[in-house]
C-alpha cells in the first residue's frame, strides 16, 4: 500500500494516526507472545479513505513464520487451524451456489467451505494447507495470480472469506479473483467490518499489522466492486457466530473503548489495563452467557456479478 493513497480507488486518504513500530511489537509480544515480523521500522500510518476503507501503510503481510507462531499460541489444540466451520458468510454464499458450479475459494484453510457445498466443484487455494487440521483434498498450495493466469474465465463463483483484510494489495486480490470468473459469475468477499466490537477494543494488536492491513465497510465494498466493473447484487452486514463470541464480548465489556473514528492505538497505561480486563471479562462472558441474538454486526459481505 502507498501511504496516503487508497489501495482501492487511488484517491488521497486522511491520516488518522501514526503507530510507532515499537508499540505494535510490544502489543503483539505481550498479548500474544509472538514476534510480529515483518513490520516496517518506520511509523505505520492509519489512513481513512473517502470510500470508507481504513488501511495501514506502510505495511507488510504477515509471513508463514508469523502465522505459524500465532496459531500455535492461540490454539495448540487445533481449533484455529480447523477454522472456518462456522464462518458467518458460509450460509449466504452457499445459497448462491448451484449443483455442479465450479467454485474457487481463496484462503481456503482447511477447506471447510467445500463441505458446505458438497454438490459443487470446489477448488481452494491456500499458501499452506498442510498447516490446518483435517485439510480437504480440494485445497492447493498455489498462488492466486498464477492460478488466474491458467484459469481465466473458469469459475461460476470466486470466494474469499476474511482474507482480503490480510493482504497488502486488496484490489489485485479481488481483480485476480474476478479474472477467474466466467461472464455472469459471482465474486463473494467477506471481511471484518468497521466500526465494530473489534475496532472498539483499544490497542488490539490482532486487528493491526502484520495480521490485519485494512478494515472494511459497506461503502468500501461497493467502491471495490465499482473499481472492478462488477454489478453489486448485495452488501450484507453479518453478526458474529455463536462459536466465536470472544471478540464480541471483549468489545462490549472493555472499560475504555476506542472512538469509532480513532485513534485506536496508544501507549497509555489505562488502555493496556482496559485491554487486559476486556480479555478477562470476555473470556468469562463467553463461557457463561449466550451470544445475544441482536449482537452488533462484525462482518461485511459483498456479492457482485461479473458482466
Amino acid at each position: 500500500m502507498t501511504p496516503g493513497i487508497c489501495p482501492i480507488t487511488g484517491a488521497p486518504a486522511a491520516l488518522v494516526q501514526e503507530i510507532p513500530p515499537r508499540l505494535l511489537r510490544g502489543l503483539w509480544r505481550r498479548a500474544f507472545g509472538v514476534d510480529p515480523s515483518p513490520l516496517p521500522d518506520v511509523p505505520i500510518g492509519v489512513w481513512r479513505s473517502p470510500c470508507g476503507l481504513i488501511f495501514f501503510a506502510p505495511a507488510q503481510e504477515g509471513d508463514g513464520a508469523f502465522y505459524e507462531a500465532l496459531y500455535r499460541r492461540l490454539d495448540a489444540g487445533g481449533r484455529v487451524r480447523a477454522a472456518g466451520r462456522d464462518r458467518a458468510e458460509y450460509p449466504h454464499a452457499a445459497s448462491r451456489i448451484h449443483s455442479g458450479d465450479a467454485v474457487l475459494e481463496v484462503g481456503a484453510g482447511a477447506g471447510a467451505f467445500a463441505r458446505v457445498i458438497p454438490d459443487a466443484r470446489h477448488v481452494g487455494l491456500d499458501p499452506n494447507p498442510g498447516a490446518y487440521a483435517e485439510a480437504s483434498g480440494t485445497v492447493r498450495a498455489e498462488d492466486l495470480a498464477t492460478h488466474a493466469e491458467a484459469h481465466a474465465g473458469t469459475y461460476d463463483a470466486a470466494c474469499a472469506f476474511q482474507v482480503i483484510e490480510h493482504v497488502a494489495d486488496p484490489l489485485r486480490l479481488a481483480a485476480d479473483m474476478a479474472r477467474c470468473l466466467k461472464p455472469g459469475g459471482l465474486l463473494m468477499l467477506g471481511a471484518p467490518v468497521w466500526p465494530s466490537a473489534m475496532t472498539a477494543i483499544p490497542d488490539f494488536a490482532f486487528n493491526a499489522p502484520p495480521h490485519h492491513l485494512s478494515w472494511w465497510s459497506e461503502a468500501a465494498m461497493a467502491a471495490l466492486a465499482g473499481r472492478l466493473g462488477l454489478a453489486v447484487e448485495e452488501i450484507r452486514l453479518l453478526p458474529p457466530v455463536a462459536a466465536q463470541p470472544l471478540i464480541h464480548w471483549m468489545g462490549r465489556l472493555a472499560p475504555i473503548k476506542a472512538p469509532p473514528g480513532g485513534p485506536w492505538f496508544a501507549a497509555r497505561r489505562s488502555w493496556y489495563a482496559s485491554l487486559a480486563l476486556s480479555y478477562l471479562l470476555g473470556r468469562l462472558a463467553a463461557v457463561l452467557l449466550p451470544l445475544p441474538r441482536n449482537a452488533a454486526p462484525m462482518f461485511v459481505m459483498l456479492i457482485a456479478r461479473k458482466p
